[in-house]
């Protein structure tokens, strides 16, 4: 069977009914198509192209968010001989699938931009010539990460792209983000491939303010995030829990400046875990920001690399005991040497056998005050934290 390129495009249809020919481009190594893979990596060139600098006469002004993060992972990655994932490279979204969550409008209007060389959105998001192709790779990777791992043809997969998604508005660009990639692969999932629950954690250090939004009302999508309060974008209040239907499916779980793995992987291992076991989802996706790691320049958490290691291995362990797929979706992480570690660690933890002791999903932290303090709250909602029961709603 011939190599398939990434100029093919998907259209959603429901599963079962027609296999997509967007498929991929490998990057050396026998043809997998059809075939079951243990791991994916998604990524395209296009990344590279998202020109974020600032020129002013001779000098450039360096945006935080520029294509030497890339080049950070796959160094990184490379130099573990990719962790045993294949690399798959990731086709454009087809606008239809892009606009179940973007407005055609405001799709339309990223692309004119663009095309007439670019400019500023606001003061922080910035585009390039380039920079809608890669929007469309960026979002299509973490649509077809999906297609992957609801096929069974990936058992955990990683959509590696710029620019990261999880600021963006259906109808507004903004915190470096142009498509809300995670939550397009999300409303793929329900919309076109008819799953009924599925979980989205977002550990970025920055809250998720546009998934948040985007699923605020639906019943469909639990949307947990992990962030440092105060700072941008000032949202995701703990008392921010949804709206209608939805009330009780979005978590925010702030945490104050300085915290560190105790906090973080407490807050996973104590809260989200038991959360999944409560929603069971049919799949989780992982807003993946390494902007809480100790070394990073935008905010002020203490993760280490072991702790985006243990909450990844945690996710992990319980979406083997749920038999739910995850796949991890590339967000913000702004310190290069210790985005390209942390990204390899979460990698690790996804490939990790059945059976390993490092996917097991008992908590192996104790309940620090801040999990106990946020499963109290929950409980209204989620009873399960303190028995194993029925979901809400």
């Amino acid at each position: 069977m011939p190599v398939r390129t990434g100029e093919d495009r998907f259209d959603g249809g429901p599963i079962g009914r027609r296999r997509f020919s967007s498929d991929l481009l490998l990057h050396g190594g026998p043809e997998r198509y059809g075939a079951r893979v243990a791991c994916v990596f998604l990524e395209h060139p296009a990344s590279l192209e998202h020109d974020t600098a600032a020129y002013r006469g001779q000098d450039v002004v360096m945006h935080p968010e520029h294509a030497r993060r890339i080049v950070a992972i796959e160094r990184e990655l490379s130099a573990r001989d990719w962790l045993g994932f294949e690399r798959l490279q990731a086709p454009a979204v087809d606008r239809s699938v892009l606009g179940a969550v973007h407005p055609e409008p405001y799709v339309a209007s990223i692309e004119r931009l663009c095309a007439s060389g670019g400019g500023y959105l606001d003061m922080d998001t910035v585009v390039s010539e380039r920079s809608f192709e890669a929007a469309l790779h960026s979002a299509g990777g973490a649509v077809r990460m999906v297609e992957l791992l609801l096929d069974g043809e990936a058992s955990a997969a990683f959509s590696s792209h710029r620019p990261p998604g999880h600021h963006a508005l259906p109808s507004q660009a903004m915190g470096f983000c142009l498509f809300n990639n995670i939550a397009v692969a999300a409303r793929y999932a329900l919309d076109a491939r008819h799953l009924e629950r599925v979980m989205i954690l977002d550990w970025d250090v920055h809250h998720g303010n546009g998934t948040n939004q985007i699923f605020h009302a639906s019943k469909q999508v639990l949307f947990v995030s992990i962030h440092q309060s105060p700072l941008f974008p000032g949202t995701g209040a703990a008392d921010d829990v949804g709206e209608g239907e939805g009330i009780g499916f979005t978590v925010n779980l702030p945490v104050p400046a300085g915290s560190g793995d105790e906090v973080w992987v407490s807050l996973v291992e104590h809260v989200v875990v038991p959360l999944a076991g409560a929603f069971e989802p049919q799949l989780v996706l992982i807003s993946a920001g390494y902007d809480a790691h100790r070394d990073d320049p935008l905010a002020d958490c203490s993760v280490t690399d072991e702790g985006f290691a243990a909450m990844a291995h945690a996710v992990a362990g319980a979406c083997e005991g749920l038999a739910a797929p995850v796949g991890g979706v590339l967000e913000g992480g702004y310190a290069l040497a210790s985005l390209g570690r942390s990204v390899a660690a979460t990698l690790q933890a996804f490939s990790r056998p059945t059976g390993d002791p490092g996917s097991a999903s008992a908590p192996k932290t104790g309940v620090a005050p801040i999990a106990r303090e946020a499963r109290d709250r929950l409980a209204q909602w989620w009873p399960q934290l303190g028995q194993r029961n029925a979901r809400p709603g």
